[in-house]
């Protein structure tokens, strides 16, 4: 991906070189060596930048407005992500999910871990819309759905103390599709967190304590979450613009079939071949926040 001022130095250097065949002058020469140590230094200070950032994300997809459609639009948005983080080489690890009654997703929960992954999905959380004739449409007019996307950073080294009088834990057998038991002992973990009203599931795993753990750790990066934005919001009083809490509710992008193309609304672009978009390949528009 491009780095802005790694581009605009490389400019100015090349500038230099054609000034100095023409024109020697002991302040060019000076000021030449000093664009080469910095082009130097940028790499490694996004190679630091990188190792700063979180290794594990907690990624959240929920079907909204639409009904079955938009469970299928969310399983599709779920499929879409975990091709892309599993050709970066991410390791992908299902927490929860819930599914509709033609196999879409009504919630699911992920853990993707990896180098540089939240740089890369920090952006996707949002409403994303889609337009397209659904399969199960016989008339064949398009339907339009939406699915919500929440990306959440795990922070192993901020500690976050949370009281075992606070949890209010049961345990339950892991349901398989269509309401079939996978097994007969109660691995499943299911978490309240009284003070903050949440609720965490966890039944992917085959043991209890996993589970147990897996949602731990949803719950601690959603408390971090919450803590960070309204850290945010009380720095920001004097903004009406609440930037936390606009980027869940907020249309941040438009997957339209018909017409075979994606549009980003907060970047104003669109990019076409929408069924390799679709299928993992989102390089270009992740890349496109960082240029």
């Amino acid at each position: 991906m491009k780095n802005p001022e790694l581009e605009k130095f490389k400019q100015e250097y090349d500038q230099l070189i054609k000034e100095l065949s023409q024109n020697w002058t002991p302040e060019k020469s000076q000021k030449l060596q000093e664009l080469s140590r910095l082009i130097a230094q940028i790499p490694k200070k996004e190679e630091m930048a990188l190792e700063k950032d979180p290794k594990t994300v907690i990624f959240e997809i929920r079907a909204g407005a639409g009904g079955e459609e938009a469970a299928l639009f969310a399983y599709d948005l779920a499929a879409m992500y975990i091709k892309y983080a599993e050709k970066k080489g991410y390791k992908v690890a299902l927490i929860s999910e819930s599914k509709s009654d033609r196999n879409g997703y009504k919630e699911a929960v992920y853990e993707i871990e990896g180098k540089g992954v939240y740089s890369r999905f920090k952006n996707e959380s949002g409403v994303h819309r889609i337009q397209r004739v659904p399969k199960t449409e016989k008339s064949g007019r398009i339907h339009t759905s939406t699915a919500s996307v929440a990306i959440l950073p795990v922070y192993p080294e901020k500690i976050l103390e949370i009281k075992p009088s606070d949890l209010e834990i049961s345990f339950t057998r892991a349901g398989g599709p269509g309401g079939q038991n996978v097994n007969k002992v109660e691995t499943a973990v299911r978490l309240l967190h009284k003070p903050s009203g949440l609720i965490i599931s966890s039944s992917a795993e085959r043991s209890q304590q996993k589970n147990r753990e897996k949602a731990m750790s949803v719950l601690k990066a959603k408390l971090l979450e919450e803590q960070r934005l309204k850290e945010e919001k009380e720095s920001r009083e004097a903004r009406r613009e609440q930037i936390g809490t606009q980027e869940r509710v907020e249309k941040i992008r438009t997957y339209n079939f018909l017409q075979d193309r994606v549009t980003d609304h907060r970047l104003k672009k669109s990019w076409h071949n929408l069924d390799k978009i679709m299928a993992g390949d989102l390089d270009l528009i992740i890349e496109a926040f960082q240029n």
